[in-house]
């Protein structure tokens, strides 16, 4: 399922209608169809039914909304939000088409429409779709506010009115909807923090679009369950525990003993083949006993940090996590960071571990293997100097230019988790819940990372597998047994066996 920008869907909107020969009025009715396939869904016929249409593509979406449920026998009022010049070409076309099967079109009057709306018990938006450019203005502005104040079901087609379809604009009036059919794609601004919350729940319309135009124009995609199943590693009868990876873990420290008990928990329970933990001698007797699957290496330590892992043969791992519970001694990190620079394999950099790398990042620029960093906004935007803000503005195009710089993975977690590989190709993962916002859960993220990695033949795909069974162990969990208010870090890895069971196959 790919995510795209407005100028990414007008291009390909266009060579499917010019090149590929697909007409765009049969575009615009299959998207009409599709929306209200999924509106049928969600309304009854005896909802009073009011659809907002305005100029353009997104209005003649309505006109063949408006067609199909009236044709089904749904109670519908048809309010146009825009002048009749404004309606032109294939909005026309369905225009007229409804007319001609008997359909009401009412022009916009303020004080009428504040009467009908408040009346209504559903209210479709098809006044705008993802051309916005600046505040809105006039009747739509009006007619915007006017619906936000009702307690109608708001159902938006392809974009709520009035926001704006990528990331990057800070200054917006749009639209709060209940739910946003989305037309050929997810739109960049549903899965970015500022935006998502103004869809309310999203479906996504599938309407003819060729899927080789959206491989040309977007390098963005969302991370579904088909994609999972797809990539997930399957083990052959004659597996033995060297085929699913030899990992390390370099973390804790006496002040954070639990962080790298979890992480070593986490990739264990993700199919790690053999595991490692090197810790300071304190921790590892406080942990060992929990997790006797693991074997331990004692790191040297001063104060009950490590300062040193000259004692161990980095080259005998296929690869390593560092940094949960590690701490911010500056002494940790020279005795860390140069030995990773000389190791060949993947690295995942996680918690203080990133504290620490933006001393080493030019170093690791021109290093070749694989890196791999699993911020959060506070910890990224701390990496580029910018401030978390800036970040979360424009999360995309800060995470494509970091990785490329860095020549790195780069995990931006949060509730729409941002994944982007060396090239700039970017996946969302959207699967978890408010649940995950305790201490912990990045530090069992970090070890599920870095067993899928070393499990998968594609070092993106294990990542992105990583972080939807993150994700979908914390949903069953609160589905089931938990609430989003008592759910631990440690049931996170208690949860995962179900996951796999559930989503593998």
């Amino acid at each position: 399922m790919y995510i795209v920008t407005a100028e990414e869907m007008y291009k390909i909107d266009r060579e499917t209608i010019q090149t590929m020969g697909l007409d765009g009025k049969i575009l615009m009715e299959n998207a009409g169809r599709e929306a209200s396939r999924e509106i049928k869904k969600r309304i009854t016929k005896e909802d009073k039914t009011v659809i907002l249409i305005g100029g353009g593509n997104n209005g003649g979406d309505g006109f063949v909304i408006a067609r199909v449920l009236e044709e089904a026998g749904y109670a519908i009022k048809v309010i146009q939000v825009a002048l009749d010049e404004k309606i032109t070409g294939d909005a026309a076309c369905h225009k007229e088409i409804y007319r001609q099967f008997g359909g009401q079109v009412a022009g916009y009057n303020e004080g009428t429409a504040d009467t009908v709306l408040a009346k209504a018990d559903v209210i479709i938006d098809a006044m705008l779709g993802i051309g916005v450019r600046g505040g809105l203005r006039g009747d739509i502005l009006t007619v915007t506010r006017q619906v936000n104040k009702q307690d109608a079901y708001v159902i938006s087609i392809d974009i709520p009115t009035g926001l704006p379809a990528e990331e990057g604009f800070p200054n917006f009036q749009a639209i709060e909807a209940d739910a946003t059919i989305m037309v050929g794609a997810v739109k960049q601004s549903a899965v970015c923090q500022q935006t998502s919350s103004y869809y309310g729940e999203w479906i996504v319309a599938d309407i003819g679009f060729p899927e080789k135009l959206f491989q040309v124009h977007t390098k963005k995609r969302l991370w579904t369950t088909a994609d999972f199943q797809e990539a997930f590693p399957k083990r052959g009868v004659n597996s033995h525990k060297g085929d699913h990876g030899k990992g390390l873990i370099i973390g804790g420290s006496e002040p954070m003993p639990g962080s790298v008990l979890m992480t070593t928990k986490a990739a264990l329970r993700t199919g790690a083949g053999l595991l490692t933990t090197a810790s300071v001698k304190n921790v590892i007797s406080m942990i060992a006993g929990n997790n006797p699957e693991a074997m331990y290496i004692s790191a040297s330590e001063t104060d009950g940090c490590i300062t040193g892992i000259d004692n161990i043969d980095l080259s005998g791992f296929d690869a390593i996590a560092v940094g949960v519970g590690l701490g911010r001694n500056e002494e940790t990190a020279k005795g860390i960071f140069p030995a990773l620079l000389k190791y060949k394999g993947p690295i995942v950099i996680d918690a203080d571990g990133l504290y620490h790398l933006k001393a080493y990042a030019a170093d690791f620029e021109s290093r070749q293997a694989p890196l791999i960093l699993t911020p959060h906004p506070g910890e990224l935007a701390a990496l580029m100097d910018i401030s978390v803000s800036d970040l979360i503005m424009e999360p995309f195009r800060h995470s494509s230019e970091f990785a490329k710089r860095l020549n790195c993975y780069l995990v931006l977690k949060g509730k729409q988790t941002i994944i982007t590989d060396p090239d700039g190709n970017q996946t969302v993962e959207s699967s978890g819940n408010p649940g995950l916002a305790k201490g912990g859960s990045g530090d069992v993220l970090t070890g599920m990372i870095l067993a899928m990695v070393m499990q998968s033949k594609s070092i993106f795909a294990g990542i992105n597998n990583a972080c939807f069974l993150h994700g979908k162990s914390a949903d069953l969990l609160v589905q089931a047994e938990h609430s989003e208010q008592d759910l631990l870090a440690g049931d996170v890895i208690q949860g995962i066996p179900k996951a796999i069971r559930t989503f593998s196959s």
